[in-house]
């Protein structure tokens, strides 16, 4: 009889355990595709901002088609990848071709000086600050979910259900991992 009280007792809290735990599990995935979906707002603002660099560009520096082209091409298989393990690397490669750009101006005094390139410039780094800012909400979110399907005992519900751990965002503009130079003059 003793075992039949304990057994009434356990099945209720295991099922609330359970119910619990994967109700967990959910609410941090889904604070990871929200995060995901943050980095894509404002990849999708810096798409629709490279045009109009592009053509300020071109307006001093039109002679630079080959770096222009780099960058509208870019921005096109940017645009046109699906899914995360696409749309890395297409974004690196435009951040890339967007760095190119950068190095361009400062060949050109006059292109600095347009009102028109140093406000597109100013949004443009505001972006990639935003950018930057989405993926450490990413990490922050899968770096958390992660540790939560990976821990006992969330990962004996977690590997039953088909929660898969996230990928981590790595830094992808390879301008951007160099070890900056200094000059002492």
């Amino acid at each position: 009889m003793v075992f039949l009280y304990i057994c009434a007792g356990v099945l209720p809290v295991t099922i609330l355990w359970l119910i619990l735990t994967y109700n967990g599990l959910v609410k941090s995935r889904n604070k990871v595709e929200e995060a995901w979906s943050g980095i894509d707002v404002q990849l999708k603002r810096r798409h629709d901002l490279v045009p109009n660099l592009v053509e300020t560009v071109r307006g001093y520096a039109g002679h630079e088609r080959d770096t222009l082209a780099r960058v509208t091409q870019a921005r096109a298989e940017a645009m046109a990848a699906n899914g995360r393990s696409a749309i890395e690397p297409a974004e690196a490669r435009l951040g890339n071709a967007l760095a190119e750009v950068r190095a361009l101006a400062e060949a050109y005094p006059e292109l600095q000086a347009a009102e028109s390139f140093r406000r597109l410039q100013a949004e443009l780094a505001a972006t990639e600050d935003e950018i930057q800012a989405a993926r450490r909400i990413y990490n922050a979110n899968a770096q958390d979910f992660n540790t939560r399907i990976q821990t006992f005992p969330n990962n004996l519900i977690a590997s039953r259900m088909s929660f898969a751990p996230r990928t981590f965002l790595e830094l992808d503009v390879v301008a951007d991992r160099a070890v900056p130079q200094v000059a002492v003059s």
